[in-house]
């Protein structure tokens, strides 16, 4: 029964609705002010907005943040012509996180794949060159976030807030220049045991599916893969060979 105006309430139902009325929304609430569950999303999107995602259950405690200065990570960001997401030293801001909490919700047309191995596939926006992310295949339950593809600052918070600090850095021996001086400290051993534990959860927790790059019943990439030849690798000042770390996926 809809209430007007004109409705003859008890001071009970009054009361009631007065209170609806006043009541503000609040953030994560839908427009009659009911609180929803929570859902620490984080949106994703490309440069110009073609490409636009959404990742789901973002804190930092339930990912692995860290800067990898690998010759990959550079040649990607050299190869889309995007130094920019690259530090001053050569350094990529990357997020680990399941890859069944991303989904893409426009714009996969223009989500395209290249590799250097046949190991890493990385994912851009062709549209502006954005570098989304780094996964392993199609059952490896983790994809690499570029914070390039990161869009944060759509409801107010830092990276820091929404990912926490970087925990570590990797391959700075690859680094082209001095480290800069907030550079989180080294990858300790300590470090790689909580992120195995982390990663067998996911595997264990089935948080890999459904895995937005990988096709869910043939396992084919969404994107055929431009693979990188070792000349072209040259051509961009990189050697084609980079080194290799176990347990850490850029």
């Amino acid at each position: 029964m809809l209430l007007d105006k004109g409705a003859n309430l008890t001071n009970h139902e009054s009361h009631w609705l007065r209170s609806l009325r006043s009541r503000k929304p609040q953030r994560g609430s839908n427009e009659l002010g009911f609180v929803t569950e929570a859902r620490n999303e984080l949106s994703l999107r490309c440069r110009c907005g073609h490409v636009r995602g959404i990742a789901s259950e973002v804190t930092p405690h339930s990912g692995f943040r860290f800067v990898c200065y690998c010759a990959d990570c550079q040649a990607f960001a050299h190869l889309l012509e995007r130094p920019d997401v690259l530090d001053a030293a050569g350094g990529t801001d990357i997020f680990h996180m399941p890859t069944g909490r991303v989904r893409f919700v426009a714009g996969t047309d223009a989500v395209c794949c290249l590799q250097f191995s046949g190991k890493v596939f990385r994912w851009y926006a062709h549209c502006c060159r954005t570098p989304i992310g780094n996964t392993a295949g199609p059952r490896f339950p983790v994809v690499g976030l570029i914070h390039a593809f990161m869009n944060q600052d759509a409801d107010g918070r830092s990276r820091d807030a929404a990912l926490g600090a970087p925990l570590c850095r990797i391959f700075e021996r690859s680094a082209i220049g001095p480290l800069p001086p907030d550079a989180p400290a080294p990858a300790s051993l300590g470090l790689f045991a909580r992120r195995g534990v982390k990663l067998l959860g996911w595997w264990l927790g089935g948080l890999g599916r459904p895995n937005p790059f990988f096709d869910h019943h043939t396992n084919a990439p969404i994107s055929e893969p431009r693979v990188i030849a070792p000349s072209e690798r040259i051509a961009l000042g990189h050697h084609p060979v980079a080194p290799i770390v176990r347990g850490i996926q850029r």
